[in-house]
């Protein structure tokens, strides 16, 4: 074999591996694109309003799958584009659904009449926000309306929640929390 006789059989290869390497590089792409567009998202915390449950600076996945099947429930951790700032992610507790009627009595969340059980609160009372969000108005007994759902954030004494800017829509949830990945002292699954 001469030399430009084997040139050519290296550049073909060359061109081959180049074409595997983008086809590789594209198709890891598009899964990646539609991992986070149907099945999660990953977020990482930036304010201490769920905490103890969610710390400042955790990472976690946000599951889309759930709410493929079902409407979201009392107890969910979801995120949702925040209605006070456009394009800003918020995590927050599914307290109440649309028609349940919240109230608060004596730092206690009560819906339809009855008390919760809150242990994630860490004792924490909760009270209304003396401020609201602009052109809001939340007086209590306040009923969630249709299509929405009442959330708040497990550290009452430091959360902007539905107590400031009301009742969030369902279709503004973009997934349900579920996994706290990193670090790795509070890796876990959420409740």
């Amino acid at each position: 074999m001469t030399t430009g006789e084997h040139v050519p059989e290296q550049s073909g290869g060359t061109a081959r591996a180049f074409l595997s390497v983008v086809a590789l590089v594209a198709t890891v792409g598009v899964l990646t694109l539609a991992l986070r567009t149907f099945v999660f998202v990953p977020y990482e915390i930036p304010s201490g309003s769920m905490e103890t449950t969610i710390m400042t600076g955790d990472m976690v996945f946000s599951e889309k799958v759930s709410y493929y099947m079902r409407q979201p429930a009392r107890g969910d951790i979801v995120t949702f584009a925040d209605p006070d700032v456009a394009g800003r992610t918020l995590i927050k507790r599914v307290i109440a659904t649309e028609g349940q009627t919240v109230d608060i009595v004596a730092g206690k969340m009560v819906v339809d009449g009855e008390e919760l059980d809150e242990p994630y609160t860490n004792g924490l009372p909760s009270y209304p926000l003396e401020r609201q969000a602009p052109n809001t108005v939340v007086e209590f007994p306040y009923t969630v309306p249709e299509g929405c759902v009442w959330v708040m954030g497990d550290n009452r004494t430091s959360s902007q929640d539905s107590r400031y800017f009301g009742a969030i829509p369902v279709n503004s949830i973009s997934g349900r929390a579920a996994f706290v990945y990193w670090p790795l002292k509070d890796i876990g699954a959420l409740s």
